[in-house]
């Protein structure tokens, strides 16, 4: 049966990947033929995405929290009980690295597993062995969600249901109450929060998702669910 791509499109297991590389490389670094110079490159690569993506997610739901406050200190409304958006606060700064943390990590494998001593038994041990699958149905895949308010906004449950080999993104739409649904966010990671804020009488939002490789739509809309908010 024929394997996937070795490295995840989604980044979070994409950085979980070089973590899991750089815990068990240090057992094999010999019997591959890698340096200490090339193992050090790859643990501060791994520590750099890792840290890029840790920002961007806080970044991301900053933007998210401070966007809906900037619209209630502008026009007025409901105020969410947790006020305005919190700050962020980063992790410690990881020593930067230089572009290609990918095309790096991906020539670094391919010289491993042209090594005598390479077997698929270590390419599992390193996480460089593409899973042996071959993907779900692309004219029938559909998100599960779920929809809760919490803390003064909607959160909106989603997963790659097991194919995030797979898919690049979610797309999230939104019908806050007109009959007509609208882009809410096109998503790279599980789960999403909407800072819209509050409309004074109650009213039903209501939320749906479908999967999207690269730019285009796969498979069918998830089912729609509801919340009432307001009032």
């Amino acid at each position: 049966m024929p394997k996937s791509d070795f490295i995840p499109q989604n980044d979070d297991a994409f950085a979980a990947q070089l973590q899991t590389f750089k815990t068990a490389i240090p057992t094999y670094a010999a019997t591959l033929g890698l340096t200490s110079a090339q193992t050090t490159e790859q643990a501060a690569d791994a520590d750099y995405f890792g840290y890029v993506l840790a920002c961007h997610s806080i970044m991301r739901n900053g933007s998210q929290q401070w966007t809906g406050w900037k619209q209630i200190t502008r026009d007025g409304g409901d105020v969410p009980s947790s006020g305005e958006g919190e700050l962020p606060v980063f992790p410690t700064k990881a020593t930067a690295v230089a572009p290609g943390v990918e095309p790096r990590f991906r020539e670094l494998v391919r010289q491993i597993k042209s090594q005598p001593n390479y077997n698929p038994s270590i390419g599992e041990a390193l996480g460089i062995e593409g899973a042996e699958q071959t993907g779900p149905d692309m004219t029938t895949v559909e998100p599960d969600i779920g929809a809760k308010i919490s803390g003064g906004a909607v959160a909106i449950k989603w997963g790659w249901g097991g194919h995030r080999e797979f898919l690049s993104m979610c797309e999230l739409q939104v019908d806050r109450g007109n009959g007509t649904f609208v882009l809410l966010a096109i998503d790279t990671t599980p789960n999403y929060t909407d800072t819209e804020p509050f409309p004074a009488t109650p009213t039903k939002w209501t939320y749906r998702a479908i999967y999207r490789v690269g730019d285009h739509r796969v498979g069918q809309w998830s089912k729609p669910v509801s919340v009432t908010v307001g009032g």
